[in-house]
């Protein structure tokens, strides 16, 4: 009696990983040009003020962002209303003038967005004004929250 015996095949069912790295290093490549880091520590509190028509702006790295607001105080106090530039509290008015003209000359396209607390004091809103004028920023937007 002639036994048979069952053929096999010869090739294993392993995934191939050659390119493995290379799309490793691709993914990771994508995700560090995409994604946006904040850069800024709050150090005043902004509550936006609700509009109807509110239009996006597109281009964020065009758009310098100025914050004014009570400043935040420990212990969750609020203390009297300041202005923020990038990471630091701006005790001197005149000051804006001459961080935001090098902001300018660094981009001409610059856009300056107000991020104003809703109880502000507007006082201190028309002196920001007045600097961003004499600095030559009249590109100026006033960021808002979607009224619903």
């Amino acid at each position: 009696m002639a036994h048979f015996k069952k053929k096999q095949a010869g090739t294993k069912q392993s995934i191939p990983t050659s390119a493995m790295p290379d799309v490793v290093f691709m993914l990771l490549i994508f995700f560090m040009v995409t994604t946006v880091l904040r850069e800024v520590e709050l150090q005043v509190q902004v509550n936006y003020a609700d509009a109807e028509n509110i239009e996006k702006i597109e281009q964020k790295r065009l758009v310098s962002y100025i914050y004014i607001g009570p400043e935040r105080l420990s212990g969750n106090r609020l203390g009297e209303t300041k202005v923020q530039i990038d990471d630091s509290l701006i005790d001197d008015m005149g000051s804006i003038r001459n961080i935001m003209y090098d902001k300018l000359m660094e981009e001409p396209r610059l856009i300056v967005s107000l991020r104003v607390d809703e109880d502000s004091e507007f006082g201190t809103i028309t002196d920001v004004q007045q600097e961003l004028r004499h600095a030559g920023t009249l590109r100026i937007n006033y960021s808002t929250r979607r009224e619903i």
